[in-house]
C-alpha cells in the first residue's frame, strides 16, 4: 500500500509540472482529490485491512492528500500571479493620449427659457412662488372674479376632479393665495412659474398640458407705466436689446384696464414675415392692473394698493426664439430634436438656428 502512495505521489509531480493553466489545474484536482479520484481510491481499500493496520494506513493516506492539496493550492496562487501580471502588460495606459469626451444632454428649451425669465425677475427683486396643481375651484376662479356663473369660465375648459376640484388652468391661484396670505399688507412682487392644464385637441400649437409664468406686483402707487417699463425691460432681455413692446386693449376678468402684449418681430424687424404674418409683431402675453375685487376679496384696500399682473407661455416663448414650428417637440423626447440643444464642445450657448 506505502508502494501505492509513493506512485501517486510520483505520477502527480510528473502531472503538476506540465499544468501552466487554470483550467488544467482544476481537472488534475478533480483527478485525485475528486470523490473518484486516485487518493480518495486508497481510502476505500481500508475496508480490506485489519482493526491494528487501519490507524498507520489512513495517516498516510491523510498525508498524501495533505501535501496534494499544499502543492496544487501553491501553483493556483502562482498562476494567478502570471495571470494579474499578463493583463497588467497588456491593458498598459498611455497616460500621454487625450481623454475621451463624454457625451453630456442639455436643458429641455422650456426648461432653458423658464431659468431665464426667472433669472431676469429675480434680478428685479421678484420672489418665486410655485403652487397646487390640483386646485380648488375657489382659488382657480372665484377669488380671481370670476364666480361660478361668469361667462369667462367657458374661455378655459378645465379638468375637475370633483365639483370644487380641478386641475389648475393657469397659475393665478398662486397669486390668490399670496394675497390672501400677506393680510392686506403690502407689497408683493412674485413671479409664478408651473404646469397648467385645460382640455384642447393637441395639435402644432395647442397642448392639453403646458407651462405658464404669471407675475404679479401689488403696492401703494403702482401704475399702468410701471408695467409697461417692466414688459420693454423684460422683452430686451429676451428677446433681443432692439426690440419694441406695444399694448393693445383687451379682457380679462381679473385685470382692468387689460392689454395683450406685442413685440416687434426679431426675425424681420418689424418689415413682415412668416413668424409675424406680415404684421411686424408677435403677441406674446396678456396683461393688466389688478381688478379692484381681486384685491379686495384677498384683504386688500383697493383705494390704498394697486398692482399689475401678466401671464406667459414659455412653450410659446421658446417656440418663438428657437424657431420651433410644432408645440409636440418639446414634449415627445424625439433624440433628432432634443440633440439640437445640447452645449457646444466649447460651453457655447446652444444652437439657436434651427
Amino acid at each position: 500500500m506505502t508502494q501505492e502512495m509513493e506512485t501517486i505521489q510520483l505520477e502527480f509531480n510528473d502531472k503538476l509540472s506540465t499544468i501552466d493553466n487554470s483550467k488544467a489545474l482544476a481537472d488534475l484536482r478533480v483527478e485525485y482529490l475528486g470523490k473518484k479520484g486516485k487518493v480518495t481510491g486508497l481510502m476505500k481499500e481500508m475496508k480490506n485491512l485489519s482493526n491494528e493496520e487501519r490507524p498507520a494506513y489512513g495517516q498516510k493516506v491523510n498525508e498524501l492528500r495533505t501535501g496534494i492539496e499544499k502543492q496544487i493550492s501553491e501553483l493556483e496562487t502562482a498562476l494567478s500571479k502570471q495571470a494579474m501580471e499578463k493583463k497588467l502588460a497588456e491593458e498598459t495606459i498611455d497616460v500621454t493620449l487625450p481623454g475621451r469626451t463624454l457625451e453630456i444632454g442639455g436643458s429641455n428649451p422650456i426648461d432653458r427659457i423658464v431659468e431665464d425669465i426667472e433669472d431676469f425677475f429675480i434680478g428685479l427683486g421678484y420672489e418665486i412662488k410655485e403652487g397646487y396643481e390640483v386646485e380648488q375651484d375657489y382659488y382657480n376662479f372665484e377669488a380671481l372674479n370670476l364666480p361660478k356663473s361668469h361667462p369667462a369660465r367657458d374661455m378655459q375648459d378645465s379638468f375637475y376632479i370633483s365639483e370644487e376640484i380641478l386641475l389648475r388652468t393657469h397659475t393665478s391661484p398662486v397669486q390668490a393665495r399670496t394675497l390672501e396670505a400677506q393680510n392686506g399688507e403690502g407689497p408683493v412682487k412674485i413671479i409664478c412659474p408651473g404646469k397648467v392644464y385645460r382640455r384642447d385637441s393637441d395639435d402644432a400649437t395647442h397642448s392639453h398640458q403646458f407651462t405658464q409664468i404669471e407675475g404679479l406686483v401689488v403696492d401703494k402707487n403702482i401704475h399702468l407705466s410701471d408695467l409697461k417699463g417692466t414688459l420693454e425691460l423684460f422683452a430686451k432681455e429676451i428677446f433681443g436689446a432692439d426690440r419694441e413692446v406695444r399694448l393693445r386693449p383687451s379682457y380679462f376678468p381679473f385685470t382692468e384696464p387689460s392689454v395683450e402684449v406685442d413685440i416687434s418681430c426679431f426675425k424681420c424687424k418689424g418689415a413682415g414675415c412668416n413668424v409675424c404674418k406680415q404684421t411686424g409683431w408677435i403677441e406674446i402675453l396678456g396683461a393688466g392692473m389688478v381688478h379692484p375685487n381681486v384685491l379686495e376679496m384677498a384683504g386688500f384696500d383697493s383705494k390704498e394698493y394697486s398692482g399689475f399682473a401678466f401671464g406667459m407661455g414659455p412653450d410659446r416663448v421658446a417656440m418663438l426664439k428657437y424657431g420651433i414650428e410644432d408645440i409636440r417637440h418639446l414634449y415627445t423626447n424625439d433624440l433628432r430634436f432634443i440633440d439640437q440643444f445640447i452645449p457646444t464642445e466649447d460651453g457655447g450657448e446652444l444652437n439657436e438656428s434651427i
